[in-house]
């Protein structure tokens, strides 16, 4: 069964982003990007809601049309074109891009979603996130954190009555001082170790 699994680039103090969506502090340096780069085209799908979907059709699409995204800024931006997308989006009448508009996380669907082949399904996005956690649909996370404090913005994880029990599947850091933390279920622990 696939796997969704949350990726996201936090700051020191657990922000996504600073005041006014700045993202101007993540550290995206061309190892790092290297590495999403593997991680993603490996998977089945991206899962994200409306604003972020809308933030990466603004600039992806044609990125690697632009000499000055050579490297892997132009290779993502061929993988996010192909890659099959899910928005969910209860105002969002159409999408491009290889894109399916969908109104609800419904568990039965997710769960149906799971079931099919292909691989992993990367889950993008703090609001989409919280709906994921909130009906335990989130298998695996995958937090970079940048080695900064920006003191106030959006936090990844939305206080929330929810506990979700979970082992460390590994780390690595790399050479801009970011760090990976990665955790799984338990259960996804030992299903690996078979």
């Amino acid at each position: 069964m696939r796997k969704v699994i949350l990726m996201m680039s936090v700051s020191l103090d657990g922000f996504i982003e600073g005041p006014d969506r700045d993202i101007g502090w993540h550290l995206v340096d061309d190892e790092l990007h290297s590495h999403f780069n593997d991680e993603l085209a490996a998977m089945g799908g991206f899962l994200s809601g409306r604003v972020t979907h809308e933030l990466m059709a603004g600039f992806w699409p044609t990125a690697d049309a632009d000499p000055s995204n050579a490297g892997p800024m132009a290779e993502f931006a061929g993988i996010w074109r192909d890659m099959p997308k899910l928005v969910f989006s209860r105002t969002l009448e159409r999408a491009d891009w290889n894109t399916t508009v969908v109104r609800d996380v419904v568990p039965e669907e997710i769960m149906a979603l799971k079931a099919q082949p292909g691989g992993d399904l990367s889950l993008g996005g703090a609001d989409l996130a919280a709906a994921f956690r909130e009906h335990d649909l989130i298998d695996e996370y995958r937090v970079y954190v940048h080695p900064v404090l920006i003191g106030r913005g959006k936090p990844l994880f939305r206080p929330t009555d929810a506990k979700s029990d979970l082992r460390l599947a590994g780390t690595r850091s790399f050479g801009n001082g970011v760090v990976l933390l990665q955790y799984r279920r338990p259960e996804e622990i030992s299903a690996a170790g078979r």
